[in-house]
């Protein structure tokens, strides 16, 4: 039996003008990433319109925090599918049927099915703990540490079957302390990794990026290394 519930509603959504980037969010955890989109958007720093929050764990906090926002909701329990495409694809049927535009995965932690990713590729962007290519999957910041990295950070990448492995767009950069542990290099890159999300969608609704032919394009010109976060929040070559 497949089962779609949604958080009770604790406020009325933001009106926000209809012509705005539709964005659907999916995320597994706390959602700390999802409410940095959500303050940016209440906030007016991000012009995008929420479609869509949808996890695979019915007690996911992304959830309650969308909930919150008066964005609609979807839970989609892995476990009532026979199969990992089975799921992705019903999931991201629920996505395309919201109406949006883009589709962010901000702690989604499922490897996502070929054909379910394919249809969205240059539409599906994800966040993620590392100075990619280094790093794909897990356990980012104790492999930046075991290696002695002098920087580490956090990146964002368009979608792409591969792992981890689509166009990176941008990211965000720390220095590696001598003393710095898992959780000491998590807490400091999270803000940065934040910051960063949201500039990138800015960016992307603002047309300014895109992906075409495998490549992004920033302002209609394609981009040789990833953008960088500076100190105000914004990107730049």
């Amino acid at each position: 039996m497949r089962r779609a519930c949604a958080w009770p509603e604790h406020r009325p959504p933001i009106p926000v003008p209809d012509d705005l980037l539709s964005i659907a969010v999916l995320a597994s955890g706390r959602g700390s990433n999802l409410q940095a989109l959500i303050r940016a958007q209440q906030s007016g720093e991000l012009p995008v319109r929420f479609a869509l929050v949808a996890s695979d764990r019915a007690t996911a906090p992304a959830l309650g925090l969308a909930a919150e926002a008066g964005i609609p909701t979807l839970h989609l329990d892995p476990a009532d599918f026979p199969s990992r495409r089975d799921y992705d694809l019903a999931l991201f049927e629920q996505v395309a049927a919201s109406g949006a535009q883009l589709l962010v995965l901000a702690g989604f932690m499922r490897i996502l099915d070929a054909d379910a990713v394919t249809p969205w590729r240059g539409r599906m962007i994800n966040v993620h703990p590392s100075l990619l290519p280094k790093y794909r999957g897990l356990h980012t910041h104790r492999r930046a540490l075991e290696a002695g990295d002098a920087e580490h950070g956090a990146s964002v990448h368009f979608v792409t079957p591969e792992l981890d492995g689509g166009p990176v767009i941008a990211q965000a950069r720390i220095e590696v302390h001598a003393d710095d542990s898992e959780e000491s290099l998590a807490t400091r890159l999270l803000p940065l990794e934040h910051r960063l999300l949201v500039a990138v969608v800015a960016d992307i609704a603002a047309g300014r990026i895109r992906m075409q032919d495998g490549h992004v394009l920033v302002d209609a010109k394609p981009l040789e290394q990833p953008l960088r976060l500076d100190r105000q929040g914004r990107l730049s070559r």
